[in-house]
């Protein structure tokens, strides 16, 4: 409940608190002007009269006379104090909620070993971090959610991935990937441009909704994007192909006796052919990563070279 409470307090920004602050002073500006056009005295004097009115001091010294100075007088005390009212009241809202997250840890509470960041909400979190706390890495949520939503071994950050502030809390240039996570292909956009932003040489994984989507993402440099689009479209397709193919592939990620890894090219196998290596090497070889793109080894047999990387799965 706590947690709720801090969450709903902190969605009140500074912006919010500005603008109030802004529309009270107008009331006062145009009030106090009103005032002395109708009951004519000096502005001075009118402004004099407004600011008491709206502070709600009310000195008494100076007073409207006539009808129209006791309708200026109405609409200032119906505009003016509820506005400056409510401004206080933002205050009070923002400073509690910086008291509540300081008391819950729920800001810049950021593991010491190795971590991954995922940034926005989406269904598949608790499945991922529960795989990634298996392969030993500590996990943080920065999204605005409740704390309670998540899993209790989550190091959760309170805030929109939206949000400079919030991206700049997860310090993504020392984390070991960055996963953008969001339901909406519109914030998984934004949320990708603030982390080149702040951390332009971190890792950037992201799971969008549609093809567009990701070849936009890597214009932004993310060059490894998740298209659930394209996923399924590929899934049904080759399980139509092969029955059984997606069982492979559901055995491989779902079974926790599996590993993939991913490891560089030992350097007494630089010179071999892929398929030759495939042979030689225990587990189940799936293919070579070089510049960021994947050989499986079907159509071509490449020959590895220094700075190559191999995909294979490991029994734990």
């Amino acid at each position: 409940m706590i947690a709720l409470l801090a969450t709903l307090l902190g969605k009140v920004t500074r912006s919010q608190i500005v603008t109030v602050l802004v529309l009270g002073v107008i009331a006062v500006i145009a009030g106090g002007v009103a005032f002395a056009i109708t009951e004519h005295v000096a502005v001075w004097t009118g402004l004099y009269w407004a600011v008491t009115t709206a502070t709600t001091v009310g000195y008494g010294d100076v007073t409207p006379h006539n009808g129209a100075g006791r309708v200026v007088a109405v609409a200032v005390m119906l505009t003016a104090i509820p506005l400056f009212g409510a401004a206080f009241a933002l205050l009070a809202a923002m400073a509690t909620s910086t008291r509540l997250n300081r008391l819950l840890n729920m800001e810049h509470h950021l593991p010491p070993g190795r971590y991954v960041v995922l940034l926005g909400m989406h269904p598949t979190i608790p499945l991922v971090s529960r795989q990634l706390k298996d392969a030993g890495y500590e996990v943080v949520v920065a999204a605005n959610v409740d704390s309670s939503a998540l899993p209790s071994h989550v190091h959760h950050i309170s805030g929109a991935p939206t949000d400079e502030r919030t991206v700049r809390a997860t310090r993504p240039e020392a984390a070991e990937a960055v996963l953008l996570t969001s339901q909406d292909d519109g914030e998984v956009l934004v949320t990708a441009v603030l982390v080149r932003h702040v951390a332009p040489e971190a890792p950037v994984i992201a799971l969008a909704q549609s093809e567009m989507v990701a070849h936009a993402l890597g214009d932004l440099g993310v060059h490894r994007t998740v298209s659930t689009e394209k996923l399924l479209g590929h899934a049904l397709a080759k399980s139509l192909e092969a029955p059984h193919a997606g069982d492979v592939l559901m055995r491989l990620i779902d079974d926790d006796g599996y590993r993939l890894t991913e490891t560089s090219v030992p350097t007494e196998m630089v010179g071999s052919s892929l398929r030759t290596v495939r042979a030689q090497m225990d587990g189940l070889l799936l293919g070579m990563v070089r510049d960021g793109k994947v050989t499986l080894g079907v159509r071509e047999d490449p020959t590895l070279q220094p700075g190559d990387r191999l995909v294979k799965v490991t029994i734990e």
